[in-house]
């Protein structure tokens, strides 16, 4: 599970506001320079788009995904996580509100 608190952290304030508010997220960067987003997302169904590879982890909440290349859904309950190909898309629905971490792959 994620830790309650992350450290050596650097936090860009501006939001990542998507679907009209639906989703929000705040980009950070770890003492490594790797980065990721800090978010919620609120009840309904979402489409992503991919570009470096994606690994979310549900702090909180549960929701079902489907992605790239799969035909059925498939149950995440925090703490799970699920990878998301990079250069793909995903769809995620939830009828919870959901916190997430992901971290980004950008090799």
């Amino acid at each position: 599970m994620t830790d309650k608190k992350m450290e050596n952290v650097t936090i860009e304030t501006k939001a990542n506001i998507y679907f009209d508010g639906k989703v929000v997220s705040r980009t950070g960067y770890h003492a490594d320079g790797s980065r990721f987003t800090l978010g919620i997302i609120t009840p309904g169904e979402y489409t992503f788009g991919v570009g470096p590879e994606e690994n979310m982890q549900l702090i909180a909440g549960e929701a079902e995904v489907l992605l790239a290349g799969e035909t059925e859904w498939k149950k995440v309950v925090a703490p799970d996580n699920f990878i998301a190909i990079a250069d793909n898309e995903y769809k995620i629905r939830t009828n919870d509100i959901l916190e997430y971490l992901c971290d980004y792959d950008e090799k």
